[in-house]
């Protein structure tokens, strides 16, 4: 592939990105696609008045993308939470430190490589892209060094911009979790694998042992039920009516899931009063019926944090697979079909959905080494004998090699997060986020598996007939095979993410849908059918970006430019998603951060290590000699913030949860949370059914109370 081939998929997506990014200015403005743009302000009852004719609707301006670039970190962190804030870090780590490296390299690197070799060059159009990669270097260069100097600037950079980020989330993080309101996931347990009782029901059986082990903290409990959408409907209509009955007799009431609780004047009901089986008689629910639904998990609420996370930190029985505890999630992050599930199930689903994902990844080679034989045209003509004349265009070859195997690949790619999503659904993750988190390192690894690993060694290596025979061969092959693909990568780069941005920003799909569902099926917009951010999507492709460019940096600077608008236009058009499309409907406090920031450490020992092999095949001992001290300070680097930062992701500190114990107690609020524990978690809801089957089409759970119910 040559430049020009390589201009040519850069002009064909800098046209689409064009027309879809002026497309999606002029749509925005149309009042019938407010719930497409807009569904975040529609959810906040944020009207947008808009006119209903003018010509400034039909002209494309950039005036949303200088609101996305103006909004600052701490907007986002009011409107969105901490982990889109999180999100929005990432991208400026990679605009700082590829900043960083696009300096050091193009003006260093690579006239280094250009001229590396003597030999007669021709037009810059009609050059190879080898000739811009440290492929062409001779043997022995003595200019290798400032290729290693290169490397020691970009990872140097890289550990204070990762270190200076990562501080600055996890103070964000403590502040969330201290100065923020109340959180019902604080005081909340989560017990599963209960011991079946001979006698009586489940909730009996939990009450008594926490009121044994657990007396002066345990406040109440709420069993969960294993029931589907049909039987919850039902039951949930039958609770209404019941309070709707007592509601008259007693007024005010408020419903809580469980089955039904008295909300009102709760500080008069003493906390036996809050047993299910007792509601289930006030509410004509016999116990047989009862023990039938009952699963043996419960939301176990108990008086002060501290109390909760040591509840769910120590084992509770002698039996480790009886009374297991964790921390509640919060009440809109419970995945509460995945509660039914029994505890000693769980091992056994985590092996298999990790067996199908190592299985599904291996069999994706099949389509890589597909898309690779389209760069390979000796292969090709030889497989296809009729493509020969079809080839010897100029044009069609330009776009075969240069743009169509990245297109190809990309569609491919499109089947994987709603793969993974499933797996990691059947796994058992009890909470949404947690099921996102599962599902962004699946689709992580497959990414850095198939895109970049998979193409390296089915495009140079398989097709060569070279095998890797031992471990200390392999820095050596991927030097050889990545210089050979950093083709593949920059048109990678154009189509899967250029391209992908101007997709995300016009929301084809939901356009397409919104039209259907307003001018075919004559449906009304809802407003709280709003989608929540694809974490699980984008992360990944964030971060296999920034692998690609610490990977390719120093071997083919050509990337850089490609990489740095990429993360350019991703800034601001995600920070415009977030602000005006997608809602938050949980908040994980910046979790996703240590998934960003373990990644950008592998890129960077991946990279050395590549390094390591070019400068060995090069002939250059000093050059390699100096990149092993770089590796070992990069796990230094990587083990210290481990131990700094890591477990303020993972733990609550006893300091700061005392401290809130303390001035919740002093400041007289501690009845009030008490109290509104009994309501918050609600798994007979109108919208805990819905929106845990369409998490990701974007129901809200709201509160409701008696009155909104008998409507």
């Amino acid at each position: 592939m040559n430049i020009f081939a390589l201009l040519t998929s850069a002009g064909i997506n800098i046209g689409i990105c064009a027309l879809l990014l002026s497309l999606y200015s002029v749509l925005r403005k149309q009042p019938g696609n407010v719930s497409v743009y807009f569904g975040r302000r529609l959810a906040e009852q944020q009207n947008r008045s808009l006119d209903s004719f003018s010509l400034e609707r039909f002209v494309p301006s950039p005036g949303w993308i200088v609101k996305a670039w103006k909004t600052s970190d701490e907007e986002i962190l009011a409107s969105a939470g901490l982990d889109a804030v999180a999100f929005v870090r990432m991208l400026v780590f990679s605009i700082r430190i590829f900043s960083i490296a696009a300096v050091v390299c193009l003006f260093g690197v690579l006239p280094l490589n250009y001229y590396g070799q003597y030999r007669h060059h021709v037009k810059i159009p009609s050059e190879s892209l080898d000739v811009f990669t440290i492929a062409n270097v001779e043997q022995g260069s003595r200019w290798l060094w400032v290729h290693c100097l290169a490397l020691y600037i970009i990872s140097c950079s890289a550990y204070v911009l990762l270190y200076f980020e990562y501080r600055r989330i996890a103070q964000m993080r403590l502040i969330h979790i201290t100065q923020s309101s109340p959180n019902p996931s604080h005081f909340t347990v989560l017990v599963r694998s209960i011991p079946w009782p001979e006698e009586g029901s489940l909730s009996d059986v939990v009450h008594n042992f926490f009121t044994k082990y657990h007396a002066s903290s345990y406040l109440s409990h709420q069993m969960i039920y294993r029931v589907g959408k049909n039987d919850a409907e039902k039951v949930y209509k039958k609770v209404c009516l019941k309070a709707n009955m007592m509601d008259q007799k007693h007024c005010p009431l408020k419903y809580r899931s469980g089955l039904c609780v008295e909300a009102a004047n709760t500080s008069q009901l003493s906390h036996d009063e809050f047993d299910l089986s007792a509601k289930n008689k006030d509410l004509g629910l016999s116990d047989s019926t009862t023990k039938l639904q009952e699963c043996a998990a419960a939301f176990v609420f108990f008086k002060t944090r501290y109390a909760a996370v040591i509840a769910s930190e120590v084992l509770q029985s002698s039996n480790p697979m009886s009374w297991v505890t964790d921390l509640a999630p919060e009440p809109h992050d419970v995945h509460w079909s995945n509660l039914w599930i029994p505890y000693r199930q769980l091992w056994f689903r985590r092996i298999a959905t990790r067996l199908a994902s190592i299985v599904f990844m291996f069999l994706f080679i099949v389509p890589v080494t597909f898309v690779q034989g389209l760069s390979q045209l000796d292969q090709l003509q030889q497989a296809f004998p009729f493509l020969k004349g079809i080839l010897k265009k100029k044009f069609m070859n330009q776009i075969v090699t240069g743009y169509l195997p990245s297109v190809i690949f990309v569609l491919f790619l499109y089947t994987v997060p709603p793969t993974m999503m499933l797996f990691s659904t059947l796994e058992g993750s009890f909470s949404r986020g947690g099921r996102k988190r599962s599902t962004c390192y699946k689709v992580l690894y497959f990414t850095i598996w198939n895109v970049f690993f998979a193409n390296v060694l089915s495009g140079s290596i398989i097709s060569q007939l070279n095998t890797i025979s031992s471990p200390k061969e392999i820095p050596t092959q991927l030097a050889k095979a990545v210089p050979r693909q950093a083709t593949f990568f920059i048109t990678y780069v154009l189509t899967s993410g250029w391209a992908s941005l101007s997709s995300e920003a016009i929301r084809l799909f939901s356009l397409i849908w919104n039209f259907t569902k307003k001018y075919i099926f004559g449906r009304k917009n809802d407003p709280t059918s709003v989608p929540s951010f694809p974490y699980h999507t984008e992360v990944p492709r964030v971060l296999l970006f920034g692998l690609l460019g610490f990977t390719c940096a120093i071997l083919a600077p050509l990337i850089l430019p490609f990489l740095l608008v990429y993360f350019l236009l991703g800034y601001v058009v995600y920070r415009n998603q977030i602000l005006n499309v997608y809602v938050s409907k949980y908040e994980t406090g910046g979790r996703m951060w240590p998934i960003a920031h373990n990644t950008t450490i592998f890129s960077l020992l991946l990279a050395q290590i590549i390094a390591l092999g070019v400068f060995g095949v090069k002939k250059s001992p000093v050059a390699s000699g100096f990149v092993i001290p770089l590796l070992i300070f990069t796990l230094l680097f990587s083990e210290y913030c481990r131990q700094r930062f890591r477990p303020i992701f993972e733990k609550f500190s006893a300091q700061d949860l005392i401290e809130m114990d303390k001035e919740d107690e002093t400041c007289g609020r501690m009845d009030e949370i008490h109290q509104q524990l009994q309501s918050a978690y609600r798994q007979f809801s109108p919208d805990s059914d819905s929106s845990e089957s369409a998490e990701d089409d974007g129901s809200i759970a709201r509160d409701v109370d008696v009155k909104d119910c008998s409507n």
